[in-house]
């Protein structure tokens, strides 16, 4: 009933948020307005779109998503997708991206979900870097499972503040909302899996996940 009333909710704030938006863009291209008044319409939509990305959020930790069917994915190939997508975001701030990843690591697992998860944790990784320092990726097999790495040199965070890490609306970041992270947490344990996080202060973050492994063939 909770996931329905959340759902519901999220779309009825949608509506008139797009509606909004739609004629804020109008104004925005009419030459009648000057620019002052044309950056502030600017500033009004790039606020609805923060709208929109939370209530996207709501959505996806509402939806059971059960039209996103698990199959048998190569750890490698995503891992090179998402980070394709991330080093241009990495650069922004002069951070390298240091990717290793063992050959034939397959885990069952939906391919859509499993790219947000790890475009997720690694954006994290990125905002929580120091600048010029490298994100290092590492995927590999251990035994049974297949464990992916990814560690950050930036400021690092307390126990406390890990403890509370995944729950809603706890974020470290001045305008983070805390879902994209709890959507992680969701994922990682919808597929049985493990998600663990070691950090100092001052000295970087390592977040490991680690999911069954599956026969390649």
């Amino acid at each position: 009933m909770i996931a329905h009333l959340t759902a519901a909710v999220a779309h009825e704030i949608r509506n008139p948020v797009t509606v909004v938006r739609g004629f804020l863009q109008l104004y925005r291209e009419d030459p009648a307005f000057d620019d002052p008044i044309k950056n502030k319409f600017q500033l009004m939509i790039d606020e609805l779109n923060t709208v929109e990305q939370i209530t996207s959020q709501f959505l996806t930790l509402s939806k059971p998503n059960q039209d996103q069917k698990p199959e048998k994915v190569d750890v490698k190939d995503v891992l090179q997708s998402v980070t394709g997508l991330v080093c241009s975001y990495a650069m922004l701030s002069d951070n390298q991206m240091d990717i290793e990843a063992e050959e034939d690591c397959f885990i069952f697992i939906n391919p859509i979900e499993f790219k947000q998860l790890l475009m997720n944790l690694i954006k994290n990784a990125v905002e929580a870097s120091n600048m010029g320092k490298p994100i290092k990726v590492i995927a590999k097999r251990n035994h049974h499972y297949i464990e992916i790495k990814i560690m950050d040199e930036g400021t690092g965070m307390s126990e406390d503040e890990i403890r509370s890490l995944g729950t809603p609306f706890y974020s470290l970041k001045s305008n983070g909302t805390g879902l994209g992270l709890m959507i992680c947490f969701n994922i990682v344990e919808k597929y049985d899996g493990e998600i663990n996080y070691e950090s100092v202060k001052g000295i970087g973050t390592t977040v490991t996940i680690r999911f069954l492994a599956t026969d390649g063939e």
